[in-house]
């Protein structure tokens, strides 16, 4: 069995490239590192991920759900920045909470980018070792 050493990316299925780039980058800050005709290469921190066209995007989750999402840890300022800035910049945030048990602690916003992919900010308290 190979000893993997961690995640390199994942990927984030898409719809429309353009409109999802200015998303991610402009809006939600990441910062884009390459693009191709059909990928757009995204960074995270120190971490990756692909924003991917595809005409038939994941199964979304059921209205008001969140269970299939793509979290990204930050900290409380920018946390705190969030709930401020998104708002502002006509992203809702859906769903908030406050998990003080459970496999990943912290405070979590969720939101929906253009085509319903869920995305999770958390100020991440404890995670397991």
């Amino acid at each position: 069995m190979p000893k993997v050493e961690g995640v390199l990316h994942f990927t984030i299925p898409v719809k429309d490239l353009d409109r999802s780039e200015k998303f991610y980058a402009d809006i939600l800050g990441f910062t884009k590192i390459a693009r191709t005709e059909r990928i757009v290469f995204m960074r995270a921190g120190a971490d990756f991920f692909n924003l991917t066209y595809s005409e038939n995007p994941i199964t979304q989750n059921a209205a008001g759900r969140h269970e299939i999402h793509s979290a990204f840890r930050v900290t409380p300022e920018v946390y705190a920045d969030v709930l401020k800035t998104l708002p502002a910049r006509g992203v809702e945030i859906f769903k908030e909470e406050d998990r003080r048990q459970g496999v990943f602690v912290g405070r979590s916003a969720y939101i929906r980018d253009p085509d319903g992919n869920v995305i999770e900010f958390i100020d991440l308290v404890r995670a397991p070792a």
